[in-house]
């Protein structure tokens, strides 16, 4: 039995939106799970066994999807839904001929969630898990009658299906990191800081005033999140812009790709001290001098974090 890394490989990034979810702060309740599935199609498909192991796949050969097909085994309790395309999460994936009802592939069901990938990411190669995927939670188990054109040609040759092929997966939703901060609005007086702006989707923008910085590092909560503590132990989820103070330009952002996994002592003694002892769900804005900054950087600069999900002790991350 061939490993799913073997298919990963073939991964590449491309945009996906999800339709008829909020996009925003990822708060469940303007997320409504799909209700269009076949159940004739789904009929011919018996999914058992724990969540948390291989599942045990029983299918009606041969079976041809027209159109891909799914059902929920089970619905689970997680808070955060899948919202876009960029959401990174967590999956054990089990594929399984729709013709012979044998078993293609499986990821390695361990328990780890050290496999971080995008939606996206999945969504290249397996088009037809995108509406599946859409506003699932943490712990959900998904059965799906794959059509043909729900897998890329290039993932369909190396697991060895003909053009006219279909497979049954089952997806087991392990973890899903936050699309952004979703904590609660802080007020901050702020005389004389930086004003946070936020496009839809989160990203945030910074109006930098005229006035002098400030000397000393300053921080702000600006959303409060109640999800796990940074304590720098493990490696922290996020998405951060960085402006400079002076010219007022972005010197960095990381909101145009992935949110990175990042090692706080990897980082400047200010973003350490801004972002340790935060919750998951958290946005940060910090004023870090360059005392405090990343080495070699002659100005003040304003940092605003996201934080949006810890890692796994050896978490695979794709960049």
């Amino acid at each position: 039995m061939r490993k799913l890394p073997a298919v990963i490989a073939v991964l590449g990034l491309a945009a996906v939106a999800l339709v008829g979810c909020s996009s925003g702060s990822g708060a469940s309740a303007s997320c409504s799970r799909p209700t269009d599935t076949s159940s004739a199609t789904m009929d011919l498909i018996s999914v058992s066994g724990p969540t948390d192991a291989k599942p045990t796949v029983t299918v009606h050969t041969p079976l041809h999807a027209t159109s891909t097909q799914f059902a929920d085994v089970k619905t689970g309790k997680g808070v955060v839904p899948i919202t876009t395309g960029k959401q990174l999460v967590v999956l054990d994936v089990s594929l399984t001929s729709a013709t012979t009802g044998k078993t293609i592939v499986t990821t390695a069901y361990d328990g780890s969630d050290s496999t971080v990938l995008s939606v996206s990411q999945w969504s290249k190669s397996f088009p037809g898990f995108r509406k599946a995927l859409q506003c699932a939670t943490a712990g959900t188990r998904i059965a799906l009658a794959v059509a043909p054109d729900g897998i890329e040609s290039q993932a369909a040759q190396s697991l060895s299906l003909g053009k006219d092929d279909s497979v049954v997966a089952v997806l087991d939703v392990r973890k899903v990191y936050l699309a952004a901060a979703n904590g609660a609005l802080v007020y901050n007086s702020g005389w004389g800081l930086p004003a946070v702006v936020r496009a839809p989707n989160g990203r945030p923008g910074v109006v930098v005033p005229d006035s002098p910085a400030p000397q000393n590092l300053t921080v702000q909560v600006l959303k409060s999140g109640d999800g796990q503590k940074v304590t720098g132990e493990r490696p922290v989820r996020l998405h951060y812009t960085v402006v400079n103070w002076t010219d007022k330009s972005v010197a960095s952002t990381t909101w145009d790709g992935d949110p990175p996994s990042v090692t706080l002592s990897s980082m400047s003694k200010g973003f350490q001290d801004a972002v340790k002892g935060q919750r998951v769900g958290s946005q940060i804005m910090a004023i870090v001098p360059k005392s405090d900054g990343t080495q070699g950087v002659d100005d003040t600069q304003i940092v605003v974090i996201d934080i949006l999900g810890i890692d796994a002790p050896g978490v695979a991350a794709s960049q």
